[in-house]
């Protein structure tokens, strides 16, 4: 078994020697340093060194969870990621994430993670089910072709839960940043409308 770490700082600015140097104090062996990268990044150069270095047994420290990921989803992925593997993680700063994943308490913490996450993502796509039908239901269709399909529509919603600006949102969809913006504060308004009783 082996204690590898991990620590990322955000600009060149930054000096990671702090983090290095609490992650050897916590035993790690090998410290695998981002200097400079976004958390948003999945792909970042030490971070997938440090992936394809850890071995079933091992034990990835780091300060803390922003360190690897810059959003819940991601979160979700990586601690997912390592479990499969077989890899146990600790945060320096947070203790309720220090996961021995060989346990069966830990792998149970996992498994509730993991339903929490499906709850969110299911009670988001109903929540933009539910604005598009109220939409509907008040006429809300013709004119213009929207570029804005239902896909793109739950899409955005989904981005948007995740963190990310409305700049990076039309960017990956290929619309314009107002289309979004306006999509978007017209789901909040569908949503917040009270649900259509029909009476006899």
């Amino acid at each position: 078994m082996s204690v590898v770490g991990y620590a990322r700082v955000s600009t060149r600015e930054q000096n990671p020697a702090a983090q290095e140097a609490e992650l050897r104090a916590a035993g790690a062996e090998r410290v695998f340093v981002d200097h400079g990268e976004s958390s948003r990044v999945a792909d970042r150069p030490q971070w997938v060194a440090c992936r394809d270095y850890l071995r079933p047994g091992d034990v990835l420290v780091f300060r803390a969870l922003d360190r690897l990921a810059g959003t819940e989803k991601m979160a979700i992925e990586v601690v997912h990621e390592l479990v499969d593997r077989g890899v146990s993680i600790k945060s320096l700063t947070e203790p309720a994430l220090s996961i021995d994943t060989s346990s069966p308490m830990g792998q149970a913490i996992v498994g509730i993670m993991a339903v929490f996450a499906q709850l969110r993502v299911d009670t988001i796509r109903a929540n933009t089910r539910r604005g598009l039908a109220y939409a509907k239901s008040q006429g809300r269709v013709g004119g213009r072709p929207t570029v804005m399909t239902p896909e793109r529509v739950e899409a955005a919603a989904n981005l948007r839960a995740q963190g990310y600006t409305m700049a990076h949102i039309a960017k990956v969809l290929g619309v314009g940043k107002s289309t979004v913006a306006r999509t978007l504060t017209r789901l909040d308004q569908d949503s917040a409308q009270p649900a259509i009783s029909v009476q006899s």
